[in-house]
């Protein structure tokens, strides 16, 4: 099975199309090669996909004969992904900006000026 449609019925991509892009854009890789959409997946694979800025780990465990229910995703492979990939969220905070309370309504001056001096270049 291409390591696209691979991705795609194990539910890491909505479309087919996104999967292939994703291997042509180098957030798919098989050891430390990056892997073009039609290589084969074979029982035992190593692969690493880079999804919401963090490499997910994959190992290999079965082929699906097509896309399988979410929860049937774990018997086809084994996530591998070392907990402190997961556990870093210091890029999430960063892309989240600072917090308002919701229901507060539009941004004074002052709190304006916050948010701009919060994304401002430090150099």
């Amino acid at each position: 099975m291409r390591i696209d449609q691979y991705l795609w019925c194990l539910r890491y991509y909505k479309s087919r199309n996104q999967a292939s892009f994703a291997c042509k854009q180098g957030h798919v890789r098989s050891g430390k090669h990056i892997v073009k959409p039609s290589r084969e997946v074979l029982i035992g694979d190593k692969i690493k996909v880079r999804k919401n800025q963090i490499w997910h780990e994959l190992l290999v465990m079965d082929i699906p004969k097509s896309r399988v229910g979410a929860k049937l995703v774990d018997i086809y492979r084994e996530n591998i992904t070392k907990m402190e990939a997961l556990e870093n969220t210091s890029t999430q905070s960063l892309l989240m900006g600072p917090k308002r309370e919701k229901g507060s309504g539009r941004p004074t001056k002052k709190d304006r000026r916050e948010i701009d001096d919060y994304f401002e270049d430090p150099n």
